[in-house]
């Protein structure tokens, strides 16, 4: 077998997607916290008229930081792995290679008109699932001609045996792909009626039907965007940082195929208490908690493999940012599993432990996997070092205090605000007002939108910290096998 150091590997379409991963992750999370600090103080959404708004901004927090930052990052990291766990070039395939970068054009255009139709109102209304159909259409064949990079690369590669990374890889783009299209199936109202406007339309479902197939998309959305994708990164950039071994690659494949088998199962556990049959609620719960096994698999599987080297962790940075990623994803998945308890449910729906939740996960388990991730590419594909190792040390303490400060403040409020709802009295009349729970709750929200500064100035540290590589960092002769090279 050729070695990997005979190979040229190109990263042209890598690096573009490495460019819009930083600058949607800005992006997307600057509004984000923005429309944290809207929540806290109500004013600010006074500051831009219409179009700064909460209600029009919060979608492109939300999609931004999910299709833009999140699926930039798993684009950028599958044109750098899979060149090279496969053994093989993009520049062996002009065709494959006209294909990446034209997926990656498309992409930036379909993000500016989602954000742009987002800005002025245009949506569907459905969670994850905003976009109007001419969006749904270009997002669709993007995807495809990522497939077509996939299956090309498999097709030309001299590793025989794929690589676990791979499959997880692949099962992020068959799954997105069938959940995507089946949930927004949708009637151009323009074309069948004659009336409104020619980009409007509705879902082909209704009623329970539709909140069914919305939420075994929304919540499969995380599965296949969130979580597997970024388990596929893991697997490659923790022991190529760290230069162990995978513990139990029979563990990684038997994790594979637990999450794929229960993960889709789960997506009820979001209308528990709705109108939706009650065995499709028992179900979704009941599967939920089945789910803690194949994501601890995976997790303990990671921080297994760092056994006996621990000491890692004082050194190289890298290695902090998985190591606390894997911890993150096993708070997140013992965390979901008991909201989708029925009891438990009962008192966290609708409250602000539900974000809370959602971003322990995103914050601490995705970004630090695709932060972590780049800063293991950058070195490799622009052959200079790491521009300074203090800065990602300090990236690494700021965000993590921003990520517990978020999570700690939403956990608190939640909880707090579910038990002040169903509070009552000695005649069983409610105790407090909606009005009383917005004024205990002002300080977490507060907290919760100083977090998040916390996070998104990390962003930009991280942003500055690879740009400066990629231009006047010192150059490396020579590949490191392991440990990344850092100022």
């Amino acid at each position: 077998m050729q070695s990997s150091n005979a190979i040229n590997y190109d990263y042209t379409v890598a690096k573009y997607f490495t460019i819009s991963a930083i600058v949607l992750g800005i992006v997307g999370m600057s509004v984000g916290v923005l429309i944290a600090f809207q929540l806290a103080f109500p004013e600010l959404n006074n500051m831009f008229g219409e179009y700064g708004t909460f209600g029009r901004l919060r979608p492109i927090h939300t999609d931004g930081v999910a299709f833009g930052f999140t699926v930039s990052g798993i684009f950028a990291t599958w044109f750098y792995v899979g060149q090279r766990v496969l053994k093989v070039s993009m520049a062996e395939s002009k065709f494959l290679m006209f294909i990446g970068k034209l997926q990656f054009w498309l992409y930036i255009i379909g993000v500016a008109v989602a954000v742009v139709s987002l800005l002025l109102g245009y949506t569907t209304s459905k969670e994850y699932a905003e976009f109007e159909w001419p969006v749904d259409i270009a997002i669709v064949v993007v995807w495809v001609l990522w497939g077509i990079s996939i299956f090309g690369l498999i097709g030309i590669r001299r590793e025989k045996v794929l690589y676990i990374s791979v499959w997880y890889y692949i099962a992020t783009f068959l799954g997105v792909a069938m959940l995507y299209v089946f949930n927004n199936m949708e009637v151009p109202t323009y074309f069948v009626s004659g009336m409104g406007n020619w980009f409007h339309s509705v879902s082909m479902y209704a009623g329970s039907n539709d909140a069914m197939v919305q939420w075994w998309y929304g919540h499969n959305a995380v599965a296949f965007v969130f979580t597997v994708p970024i388990i596929a990164m893991i697997y490659y950039f923790l022991p190529k940082e760290s230069g162990q071994p995978v513990f139990s690659y029979k563990l990684s494949l038997l994790s594979f195929w637990g999450l794929m088998f229960v993960y889709l199962w789960a997506g009820g556990h979001h209308l528990l208490y709705s109108t939706v049959p009650d065995w499709v609620q028992t179900m979704a719960s009941i599967f939920s908690i089945i789910l803690i096994l194949p994501s601890w698999g995976s997790a303990i599987n990671m921080l297994l493999t760092m056994k006996g080297e621990w000491g890692q962790l004082k050194e190289n940075p890298l290695v902090k940012f998985y190591v606390l990623a894997s911890t993150f994803y096993m708070l997140s998945t013992l965390e979901g599993p008991i909201q989708a308890i029925k009891s438990v449910n009962a008192l966290a729906h609708f409250t602000d432990w539900i974000p809370g939740h959602v971003h322990d996960g995103t914050l601490g388990w995705v970004g630090f996997m695709i932060i972590g991730g780049i800063f293991h590419m950058a070195p490799r594909m622009y052959k200079r070092e790491i521009f300074s190792k203090k800065l990602v040390e300090a990236q690494f303490w700021l965000q993590t205090t921003g990520i517990v400060m978020y999570f700690t403040s939403m956990w608190i409020a939640g909880i707090t605000q579910g038990m002040m709802w169903r509070a009552t009295d000695q005649y069983g009349n409610l105790a407090y007002s909606f009005i009383d729970t917005v004024e205990v709750l002002h300080p977490y929200w507060t907290l919760r939108a100083v977090g998040g500064s916390f996070y998104l100035i990390g962003v930009f540290m991280w942003a500055y910290n690879i740009y400066k590589t990629a231009t006047s960092s010192k150059a490396i002769e020579k590949e490191p096998q392991y440990a990344t090279p850092m100022a």
